[in-house]
């Protein structure tokens, strides 16, 4: 049997702000480097991933054109099959069949955390193919390590409800959860819905609580602030007081 393929994560950046100037900042130079090795590619976005890769090519020359390498998107099976597509993940993976390797990247942060990737990553082990995660950020674990809050127990939630009325007692749960097992609890949110959030933990959580934002991690705009929600009450009393906040890749995290 053929020796199979690698299947390399490759994060990605959090934003669009100057990738090329922000790359070695956030990658490390094996990652750049490996990456640019590549030309069979499973990315969730094509768009972000050609972004990518036009800045690693500034730093370590790509083995071929962006135009010349194999790129399939990949936005999880529901997602998918919501659209007609059909495309199961052993199918995107038959260049690791063949020997060759394979870069599979998010469209933002590290492959398979809170990330469709996750699919393809378990379809290669079936495969029995070598997996390799390489160094980059996730926002998740950037927020926690700037939070102040506890990062011996931790849950990551993914996207709480959007509906107002579940969304408040799914924060009242977590700081529950929170308070009995002394366990941060962190989750994201779709960038124009933050200002809805921020407005539902104000109003949902204890004053006391600890709540944390980790807004536009590892990029210029960076901003980490953990406060009691009384004092992020006075901060943004409002909804109007909020709308700096709007429209910005946010990480949410809480500890009772």
């Amino acid at each position: 049997m053929a020796k199979l393929g690698t299947l390399y994560l490759v994060p990605n950046t959090l934003g669009n702000d100057a990738r090329i100037e922000q790359l070695p900042w956030v990658l490390p130079t094996e990652t750049i480097a490996q990456a640019a090795k590549l030309k069979h590619w499973i990315v969730e976005d094509a768009k972000t991933a050609r972004a990518l890769l036009k800045a690693v090519d500034s730093i370590s020359p790509l083995a071929c054109t962006i135009q010349e390498m194999q790129m399939s998107e990949w936005r999880g099976a529901a997602r998918n099959a919501k659209y007609g597509d059909a495309v199961k993940p052993a199918d995107l993976l038959k260049p690791l069949l063949a020997g060759n390797d394979m870069g599979l990247m998010s469209e933002a942060g590290v492959p398979g955390v809170a990330d469709p990737g996750a699919e393809l990553v378990l379809a290669a082990h079936q495969l029995g193919a070598q997996v390799k995660p390489l160094v980059g950020p996730s926002s998740i674990l950037l927020g926690l390590m700037a939070s102040g809050l506890n990062g011996q127990r931790f849950a990551f939630q993914g996207y709480l409800p959007q509906d107002t009325h579940e969304r408040s007692a799914k924060l009242k749960q977590l700081e529950l959860e929170s308070r009995k097992l002394q366990q941060t609890q962190i989750w994201i949110e779709t960038p124009y819905r933050n200002t809805a959030m921020l407005i539902a933990c104000l109003n949902s959580l204890a004053p006391q609580t600890l709540l944390c934002l980790g807004v536009d991690l590892s990029l210029t705009s960076e901003m980490i602030t953990t406060l009691s929600v009384a004092d992020w009450q006075k901060r943004y009393p409002n909804e109007t007081a909020c709308a700096p906040l709007q429209n910005r890749p946010t990480v949410f995290l809480l500890l009772a």
